[in-house]
C-alpha cells in the first residue's frame, strides 16, 4: 500500500469512500477539475473571445456581429488570427479555475462545518457569495498577468509569438507592474461575475431539483448533468450582464496607450468617459451572453463529469429537517 501512495497523481486518483468525506483529497479534486472545466471551455471559445475583444476595443470596425467579426478577423489576417492568445488563455483560466473552483468548494465546506447544516442550508446564497469572491480574488491574483498578455496579443497580433515570448516582451516594456494594470478591472469585473455565477446556478439547481422533488443522490448521473447545464446556462446570462461593464475596461485598459498616462484609477475614468457609460453596458454584450453562457454550462457539466470520474462525491447543501 505505501507503494501506491508514492505513485505520482495517487491522491488525485483514489476512490472517495462510500461516505463523503471532505477532505484535502476533495479539495484537490475539486481544483482539478476546475482546472480542466475552465482550461477547455475557455479554450474552445477562444474565437469569440477574439472578436467581442476586438469589437471592445474597436467598436467603429468591428460593427458586424459576431459571425461578421469572425469573417472579418479571418479575411484580414486569416483563420488563425481567431486562435490568437489561445496558450495564455489555456492555461491562464486552468489556474484560475483551480483556485476558483477548489476554492469554492473548500470555502463553503468550511462555512458549513462553522455553521452548522441548518444554519448553512438558511443561508446557503450568502455561502454561495462568499465563497466565490474569497476564491476568485485569490483566482485573480494568478489570472492577471495572463490575461493582460492575452489581451495584448488580441489587440496587437504583431505584439508576441506565443505566450513566453509575450510575457518577456511585456515584462521588458512595462515591468511587472504592466501585468497589474488590469488587477482592479479584473476584480471588478471576475469577482462580482463569480459571485453570481455560483450563487445563481446554485439557487437554479436547487429550484430545478425541489422542482423533481428529490435529491441530487436519488437521480441519476444524465439527470445530474442535464441540471448542470441548464442551471449553468441561466447562471452564466446572469454573471454576463452583470460583470460587462468592468469586462470593456479590463479589455480597453490593456491596450497599449488607453486611458493616456497617470495612475491606473485615472486611466480608468478617462477611458469610461471616453466610452460612455451606456456603451461600457452594452457594447459587445450579446457575443459575451452567448460566449458566457455556454462557458457556464459547459464549466459546470465537466466539473461535475471530471468529479464522478476521480471518484468524488460532489458536495451539495442539505436540509436537515428534509426526509427522504
Amino acid at each position: 500500500m505505501s507503494s501506491q501512495k508514492n505513485i505520482p497523481g495517487a491522491a488525485l486518483l483514489a476512490p472517495s469512500p462510500a461516505a463523503p468525506v471532505y477532505d484535502l483529497g476533495y479539495y484537490v479534486k475539486g481544483a482539478a477539475a476546475g482546472g480542466i472545466c475552465c482550461s477547455v471551455t475557455h479554450g474552445a471559445l477562444c474565437p469569440v473571445d477574439v472578436v467581442k475583444t476586438r469589437v471592445q476595443l474597436d467598436p467603429v470596425k468591428y460593427n458586424s456581429g459576431l459571425i461578421g467579426g469572425m469573417r472579418q478577423v479571418v479575411a484580414e489576417e486569416g483563420a488563425m488570427a481567431l486562435t490568437t492568445g489561445l496558450g495564455a488563455t489555456a492555461f491562464g483560466y486552468f489556474v484560475q479555475g483551480w483556485f476558483k473552483f477548489g476554492g469554492v468548494e473548500f470555502f463553503k465546506i468550511q462555512a458549513v462545518n462553522a455553521m452548522g447544516e441548518e444554519k448553512a442550508w438558511n443561508n446557503k446564497t450568502g455561502i454561495y457569495l462568499g465563497a466565490a469572491a474569497a476564491a476568485e480574488t485569490i483566482a485573480d491574483v494568478f489570472l492577471c498577468p495572463l490575461e493582460a498578455v492575452r489581451i495584448r496579443a488580441v489587440s496587437d497580433p504583431e505584439f508576441c509569438d506565443g505566450l513566453v515570448d509575450g510575457f518577456g516582451k511585456m515584462l521588458k516594456a512595462d515591468g511587472i507592474g504592466g501585468f497589474y494594470a488590469g488587477f482592479l478591472p479584473i476584480l471588478a469585473k471576475q469577482v462580482p461575475y463569480t459571485m453570481a455565477k455560483f450563487a445563481v446556478q446554485g439557487s437554479a439547481a436547487d429550484a430545478m431539483y425541489a422542482s423533481m422533488g428529490k435529491s441530487p443522490k436519488e437521480l441519476s448521473d444524465s439527470t445530474n448533468l442535464g441540471v448542470s447545464l441548464g442551471s449553468g446556462v441561466i447562471a452564466g446570462v446572469a454573471a454576463a450582464i452583470i460583470s460587462h461593464p468592468a469586462d470593456t475596461l479590463l479589455s480597453k485598459i490593456n491596450k497599449k496607450g488607453a486611458g493616456g498616462d497617470g495612475p491606473m484609477m485615472s486611466r480608468l475614468m478617462n477611458i469610461a468617459k471616453e466610452v460612455g457609460f451606456v456603451n461600457l453596458c452594452t457594447v459587445g454584450l450579446l457575443p459575451r451572453c452567448v460566449m458566457i453562457g455556454t462557458l457556464t454550462a459547459g464549466q459546470f457539466g465537466i466539473f461535475d463529469t471530471v468529479m464522478n470520474a476521480l471518484g468524488a462525491s460532489k458536495f451539495h447543501f442539505h436540509d436537515p429537517n428534509e426526509k427522504h
